[in-house]
């Protein structure tokens, strides 16, 4: 009898840590804006992927017709190691356009109450067709920065869609249907695909894990690749990508 208590008890613990865990998100309009950075760059809907380019670490003396000190200084320098952030989100989650939003709010001085309502319809309107992920980056390297911003705006579907894709933890994989590069929103360059594979949702509660793959093969210059568990991309009771 003791023995069955004692696992009737440990089991009730768990439940109760479970839930804890899953604690439900306060309304978005009352987010911090910790709170939206953290949906954005570190959930089950936004990540980071850090890189560091090495290429540029050792010293490249300047030659005669070559890059001057003057012009290392404002394209950056040719002795440093790079590092970019690359933020990766599933901009056609809910979650993902509230936190933006928000963040947007916070902003606004004197919010205009147009606005405000397309903002609203903005951030809590459904994807019901398509699975958008963003990319966006960051450096502190001004030249780098430049070569990458290029290398988005230079790449096409075209360049993106053999290599770029949606993958189950089953192994199966949803390719890009369309790239849109990035534009004056700020929100990145969009990868674009269908929401579902023969006929059936791509993602349900039960898939466990879905990964994230963009490569623009006209140059090689990004290739960004984070993988986002299913069990964490739960908003209000349903599942949000």
């Amino acid at each position: 009898m003791t023995n069955k208590l004692t696992i009737a008890t440990f089991l009730a613990c768990l439940l109760a840590v479970g839930v804890s865990a899953q604690k439900k998100l306060k309304p978005w309009t009352e987010w911090s804006k910790k709170d939206s950075e953290k949906i954005l760059n570190n959930s089950g809907w936004g990540q980071t992927q850090v890189e560091t380019d090495t290429s540029e670490l050792f010293f490249q003396p300047t030659a005669p017709g070559g890059v001057n000190a003057g012009q290392r200084n404002t394209e950056g320098a040719t002795n440093q190691a790079v590092n970019v952030k690359y933020r990766v989100r599933f901009f056609s989650a809910r979650p993902v356009r509230m936190a933006l939003v928000r963040l947007i709010e916070l902003e606004m001085k004197s919010p205009n109450p147009q606005a405000s309502e397309g903002l609203k319809k903005f951030a809590e309107a459904q994807s019901p067709d398509s699975i958008i992920v963003t990319v966006t980056f960051e450096t502190t390297d001004q030249r780098y920065g430049g070569r990458l911003l290029q290398a988005f705006n230079s790449a096409e579907t075209s360049t993106t869609k053999n290599n770029s894709y949606l993958e189950r933890k089953d192994g199966k994989r949803l390719f890009l249907q369309e790239y849109v590069k990035p534009g004056k929103d700020g929100f990145g360059a969009r990868f674009i695909f269908p929401r579902t594979l023969n006929g059936q949702p791509f993602l349900t509660p039960e898939s466990g894990e879905v990964r994230f793959h963009g490569e623009n093969t006209g140059n090689n210059l990004f290739k960004v690749d984070r993988r986002f568990k299913v069990s964490e991309m739960i908003y209000d009771g349903a599942l949000e990508y």
